[in-house]
């Protein structure tokens, strides 16, 4: 009688098995929901300088700031825009750290993430036109 019972829950679950569909979007669909969302962040600068001014030990007075325009880069499984960035910031002690780089990860137009890992950065960051960022040397907290 046992043994019978388990056969018919077993049967049942194969049966159901057989049945299922495909939960959650598709491949395709999920690709399209990725892109949709690369659109070029046209306040990029205040975005990186809002997030620089928590991200820096001290915002003060950094030098030789410059950063890239965004740029569609491959990162994770697609592309987004990033834009790169380079900076020397002060210590808590006032001290310059030296040159530093990061890059900036753009998602329907918003900051996302900001990588500081240098050989990402390096790589991601290895064809970026800098142009002068005098917002950040200018920067208070």
């Amino acid at each position: 009688m046992r043994v019978a019972k388990v056969a018919i829950v077993c049967a049942g679950l194969l049966g159901l098995a057989g049945c299922s569909t495909e939960l959650g979007p598709s491949q395709a669909e999920l690709k399209a929901q990725w892109d949709a969302q690369n659109v070029f962040p046209q306040t990029y600068k205040t975005d990186l300088l809002a997030f620089l001014r928590t991200y820096l030990n001290n915002p003060e007075k950094v030098h030789a700031a410059a950063v890239s325009q965004p740029a569609l880069m491959r990162v994770d499984d697609g592309q987004r825009y990033v834009a790169c960035l380079r900076y020397n910031a002060r210590d808590t002690d006032g001290k310059y750290m030296g040159p530093k780089e990061g890059a900036a990860v753009y998602a329907s137009s918003r900051l996302e993430n900001f990588i500081d890992q240098p050989r990402a950065v390096k790589e991601l960051c290895k064809d970026a036109v800098y142009a002068p960022f005098p917002e950040l040397e200018a920067l208070r907290r």
